[in-house]
């Protein structure tokens, strides 16, 4: 199956939460988490039945499956790798995701969603200490140097992005100087302020 290509603020509804997917249209009046807290679909779907335990652990999956828009086959080979290293397994899991590439570049400030860095990075602006990097699901660590390449910086595209989130609140894990990204540490898993139950997901695979 292919990447979901309907309306994101459908699939936010769908877990009862925002999950942060369309940028500057999640912070405002606009959201349709807001104004609608209730799933789409048909009137009968409105109502809400007690899940079960499978069902807790499933959406929880499907939740941050979503949030990092990582399709089902990648996301099962990152809870495998996880597995293998020594510590809690949900937070390696975690620390796994928040090393991705497009989503460096989301919580450093320069992509307004996870969604539009994965685009620039497709698309070939962003290089990693000094080589382009083309693949979204490249893992960052302690040192790399994150920025857009020359011959971007200078499209009013590639600056809007960069004026648009000059602001942001970085992580600590990175530091933003000048339209340009460091990985400073492993991603500090305690800073994330969405509810994640990652063991909620170990416990899914491991059934």
């Amino acid at each position: 199956m292919g990447r979901y290509t309907g309306a994101k603020c459908r699939l936010c509804r769908r877990e009862g939460e925002k999950l942060f997917l369309k940028g500057a249209k999640c912070y405002s009046d606009k959201c349709p988490v807001t104004r609608r807290r209730f799933p789409p679909g048909t009137q009968q779907s409105r109502r809400r039945r007690r899940m079960s335990q499978y069902g807790l652990r499933l959406r929880e999956k499907q939740k941050v499956r979503r949030i990092y828009g990582v399709r089902e086959r990648q996301f099962r080979q990152y809870v495998e790798t996880a597995q293998k290293f020594q510590g809690v397994t949900g937070d390696m899991l975690l620390t796994l995701l928040e090393r991705r590439l497009d989503n460096s570049l989301y919580r450093g400030g320069l992509a307004s969603s996870r969604d539009q860095a994965r685009q620039l990075v497709n698309h070939g602006h962003v290089w990693v200490n000094g080589r382009r990097v083309d693949i979204p699901s490249f893992l960052v660590k302690p040192g790399d140097a994150i920025e857009f390449k020359e011959n971007s910086r200078g499209k009013k595209g590639v600056k809007a992005i960069v004026e648009e989130n000059s602001k942001s609140d970085v992580p600590e894990w990175l530091e933003r100087t000048n339209g340009q990204l460091r990985v400073l540490e492993q991603p500090i898993t305690d800073e994330i302020q969405q509810d994640l139950k990652m063991n909620l997901i170990v416990e899914y695979y491991s059934r």
